[in-house]
C-alpha cells in the first residue's frame, strides 16, 4: 500500500472519530440527515481502505 493511502484512510479515520465525539456532545445534530449520510461515507470509506491494506498484506505474505 503506498503511503499516501496509508495516511488518507488515517486521516478519514481521525476525522469520523473527531465528528463522532462532536456528534455525541450535541444529541440534536442527530436528527439531521447528512449526519448520518455523512458518517456512512467516512466509516464506510475508512473500511474500505483497511480491507484494502490486509488483502495487501495477505498478497505480500503468499508471495513470501
Amino acid at each position: 500500500m503506498p503511503e499516501t493511502d496509508a495516511t488518507q484512510s488515517g486521516v478519514m479515520a481521525r476525522l469520523t472519530l473527531s465528528a463522532l465525539e462532536r456528534a455525541s456532545q450535541d444529541p440534536d445534530c442527530w436528527r439531521e440527515p447528512v449526519v448520518h449520510r455523512a458518517l456512512l461515507v467516512s466509516g464506510l470509506s475508512v473500511l474500505t481502505a483497511a480491507t484494502r491494506h490486509l488483502q495487501d498484506e495477505l498478497d505480500a505474505a503468499e508471495a513470501a
